[in-house]
């Protein structure tokens, strides 16, 4: 077999590592990040788009190591079984692209997986290298987040996080019983293991300052995880509990869900088709309400279907509907965690408001220019000049006009 050339192993391996929801893709005007022509292209092979710490937004080359991989587990489509065209980087190559896309302003940092070649501790000590030549023999500066193997050594995971800005460890499937049985090589107690190893050491560095001639401070963007959705029974309660454990217990950053995507000659205990995206979107909204907008998961689901978030409506309108007795509000005297769950609300919009009624009494146009969308909010709040009607299921559809209460007016006559 002919070997591959650098540019081949970069359309394979940036193709294998979209099925990581770690690094969500924006959508940027298309160009070609491989011309020597233009500098600053947004897109191409291995090109994604991911949200750093601090919240920008930023261009990161999207790889896998290698492709090859020792497991066999029934989800993926780079099992050992899988009969998919196999590539692998040297670390040097990793080295050389992440740089010269770096240089061309194409990236402004890396993300790297890996599929397990000969062991766990070889992959593990192959990817720190990687990191470790791009901070202290190319002085690279740019973000850097690796995916960690659960099994490998401490040491090894210690090592990573001194390089990297982020570090993760996919917990892959919503329950243990389901790892076990979709991925056999995976233990559920390992992982848990090597998350919790990375919090201690994650809380051990904080309040160190970030040096990249001497790295010190460890993994400063935290730790992330992916689950899979669709691929197994799992309800929608299900996987939110898990999130709810890892946020608590591990204090991950972030839990993403990837929506099951049907794999070449996948076993039968698989579904034939992908779950609605949408119940990926409903997911992210509910995991937002519990982590910023103080709503409890019980909340959130509770009288769903089985377990199931509704797809017709977002997560917080549905609950506002099961709880008419607490609406509407008045923007002007309701505390920030009742602010937090009116429809329409995000918690910029309720800092400005907070910010705002301090010097006046807010009308609906104050409230309109506060939020994005007034249409959303009207039938759940009160203000100066408005009072909703009675709140019901069509009220609260796109469109609806309830009834204003026009002030009163003084007659000079």
């Amino acid at each position: 077999m002919a070997q591959l050339t650098l540019i081949e192993k970069l359309a394979i391996l940036s193709d294998a590592a979209k099925y990581d929801a770690s690094c969500a893709s924006s959508g940027t005007t298309k160009r070609d990040s491989m011309a020597s022509k233009g500098i600053g292209s947004t897109e191409g092979s291995g090109i994604c788009h991911a949200y750093a710490p601090d919240g920008r937004c930023i261009s990161l080359l999207k790889i896998l190591m290698t492709n090859f991989c020792v497991y066999d587990c029934v989800y993926c489509v780079n099992r050992s079984s899988s009969n998919v065209q196999r590539a692998r980087f040297s670390v040097d190559e990793v080295v050389k692209l992440t740089m010269e896309f770096y240089k061309r302003n194409y990236i402004e940092g890396l993300f790297l997986s890996s599929g397990i070649i000969r062991s766990s501790d070889y992959t593990m000590e192959q990817m720190v290298d990687i990191a470790r030549k791009l901070r202290l023999e190319q002085n690279f500066s740019g973000y850097i987040h690796l995916k960690t193997i659960p099994d490998a050594s401490p040491i090894l995971i210690e090592q990573a996080g001194l390089f990297a800005d982020r570090l993760s460890i996919n917990i892959e499937m919503p329950t243990d019983l389901s790892l076990e049985s979709f991925a056999p090589e995976k233990k559920p107690r390992d992982i848990k293991r090597s998350m919790g190893h990375l919090r201690l050491k994650i809380e051990e560095h904080k309040g160190e300052k970030r040096d990249r001639a001497k790295p010190a401070k460890f993994a400063p963007g935290g730790q992330s995880t992916q689950m899979i959705v669709g691929a197994d029974q799992s309800s929608d309660d299900q996987i939110l509990g898990r999130s709810e454990n890892l946020y608590g217990n591990y204090q991950l950053r972030r839990v993403y869900y990837s929506a099951f995507s049907p794999i070449p000659d996948a076993s039968s205990r698989l579904p034939l088709l992908k779950p609605p995206l949408m119940r990926e979107h409903r997911l992210y909204q509910a995991d937002w309400l519990m982590r910023f907008y103080g709503f409890d998961r019980t909340e959130i689901v509770s009288g769903g279907e089985a377990g199931m978030l509704d797809l017709a409506i977002d997560p917080k309108l549905a609950w506002a509907l099961k709880n008419r007795d607490r609406f509407p509000i008045d923007v002007n005297r309701a505390d920030r965690e009742m602010l937090l769950r009116v429809p329409g609300f995000g918690t910029k919009a309720v800092n400005r408001i907070l910010s705002t009624r301090r010097h006046r009494t807010l009308r609906l146009d104050d409230v309109a220019r506060l939020c994005q969308s007034v249409e959303k909010v009207r039938p759940f709040v009160t203000a100066l000049d408005w009072t909703p009607r009675q709140l019901s299921d069509r009220e609260t559809l796109p469109g609806f006009a309830p009834r204003e209460k026009k002030p009163e007016q003084l007659s000079l006559f």
